[in-house]
């Protein structure tokens, strides 16, 4: 199963590899990355490891995608996206993304989300065409909910304490958008 490769104004959105251990590791050993994040942070290169380990038999088991997104005019990796989970059946996905804070409010994420969205509806992955997209986010998180808003999502209502992570619970805001909602621009 050849990865899907996506190519954005200024970002090329390509496959995880063990080269991009380093900068992975940097995005993620980031406490500002990790805050709102279900994973602690980074503290040995091999969790880096792990983790593209984990989005490659994610993406072959065909339960998800994961893109490095990358800056084009160097190839340098400064953030990851894609669908942390799929169902064909039910034609929805489960959105994630992250980016390093040294390219926060630049538009890097809106742009590299529009495009993994816009082939997601377009039915060319391996889940087949989408038809509702979700995004869940922590209460606070002001930067993705206007990041999801920004690209149509809907707020759909707070899911509470349905998340676990760090040892203690956390209230889940739920956002959506159908097919029929996504504009390209």
């Amino acid at each position: 199963m050849v990865f899907p490769s996506l190519e954005t104004e200024r970002l090329l959105l390509t496959e995880l590899n063990v080269e991009d251990k380093a900068d992975l590791f940097n995005l993620f050993s980031n406490p500002s990355v990790v805050e709102y994040y279900d994973l602690d942070v980074f503290r040995e290169h091999s969790q880096a490891v792990n983790l593209i380990s984990l989005f490659k038999l994610r993406y072959h088991e065909k339960q998800g995608i994961r893109w490095a997104i990358r800056l084009k005019s160097s190839s340098r990796l400064i953030g990851t996206c894609g669908f942390n989970s799929w169902s064909s059946g039910m034609r929805s996905a489960l959105i994630g993304y992250e980016l390093h804070p040294e390219f926060w409010r630049q538009g890097y994420t809106v742009e590299a989300v529009r495009a993994i969205i816009g082939v997601g509806f377009a039915g060319t992955l391996a889940c087949g065409e989408l038809h509702r997209i979700q995004a869940d986010t922590i209460p606070g998180n002001i930067a993705s909910e206007s990041l999801l808003r920004r690209l149509g999502f809907k707020e759909e209502g707070l899911r509470r304490e349905c998340g676990y992570w760090k040892n203690k619970f956390h209230d889940l805001k739920c956002f959506g958008l159908l097919r029929s909602e996504f504009s390209t621009t």
